[in-house]
């Protein structure tokens, strides 16, 4: 069993940047493929950026270029650093993980998750 405790969530302005952490418990973190994820009101959830146990980094179009994803597995942490930061990245952000070396961008194959950090942007 896997638990996930999101924190840095808040306020920023448009254009700020923000870092997210998720602390993870359990030995075997390092062998899971992390992943956040962020649902807006309204909308579904999508998916944001993942990292392999082999620190491979995958991320959502809408984020390519502004987040970055790291993990740091002594601490069994995982971060997303957000940069450039938009009003419409306004969201809940999710911290998953999954028990399996790959790449996905499905919350389905996601086997643990957060409760989640509230992420809102000022214009």
């Amino acid at each position: 069993q896997v638990q996930l405790v999101e924190s840095g969530g808040g306020l920023v302005q448009a254009g700020g940047s923000l870092r997210l952490s998720c602390a993870a418990s359990g030995r075997t973190f390092s062998s899971y493929t992390m992943g956040w994820f962020r649902q807006a009101p309204g909308k579904e959830r999508e998916f944001v950026a993942s990292i392999t146990a082999s620190g491979g980094t995958y991320y959502g179009d809408s984020v390519k270029g502004r987040f970055t994803i790291s993990r740091d597995n002594a601490k069994n942490t995982v971060y997303l650093q957000m940069n450039s930061v938009d009003p419409e990245d306004a969201a809940v952000y999710y911290c998953a993980a999954m028990a399996r070396n790959l790449v996905s961008v499905n919350a389905r194959t996601y086997e643990y998750w957060g409760q989640g950090t509230q992420v809102t942007v000022s214009s």
